[in-house]
């Protein structure tokens, strides 16, 4: 076969990765089956170890980046940790509402000084949905 060793260099590299991505799904999937209790909004957008959060941990970090007012102080730059901090900024809204992206932005105001890029995390992590012209919100999960 005429094939470029940068070629088959590629291949491989390609393949070991979907063998690095398919054991993690496995792995997953098998914590899931026997009873280990993630806690994984129904929008995630991938479900991954970031996800694998204890009791202790989330309380940790929570007490790490919220004031004793419940205001973040700063946003986390770890994804496991922003995943936390996003999914307790979540818990402001309700599930059977639906929000302007003005109300959105005044509930996360309380709590959060950038709430543009707050109110962006949310809907890229997928606790929250909006519609195309970004002018209704809800929580997703």
């Amino acid at each position: 076969m005429e094939i470029s060793t940068s070629a088959v260099r590629n291949q491989r590299f390609k393949l070991k990765e979907k063998e690095r991505q398919a054991t993690q799904f496995l792995s997953v999937m098998s914590l899931l089956k026997n009873g280990h209790d993630w806690q994984v909004h129904r929008g995630a957008t991938m479900i991954d170890e970031r996800y694998q959060i204890h009791e202790e941990e989330r309380q940790h970090v929570c007490d790490t980046y919220f004031d004793e007012q419940g205001r973040l102080k700063q946003l986390p730059s770890k994804e496991k940790r922003k995943i936390i901090v996003l999914q307790k900024l979540s818990q402001l809204f309700d599930f059977q509402k639906n929000y302007s992206e003005r109300a959105v932005n005044d509930l996360l105001k309380m709590k959060v000084d950038d709430y543009v890029t707050v109110r962006r995390y949310l809907i890229e992590y997928g606790f929250f949905r909006r519609t195309k012209d970004g002018a209704t919100y809800w929580r997703q999960g």
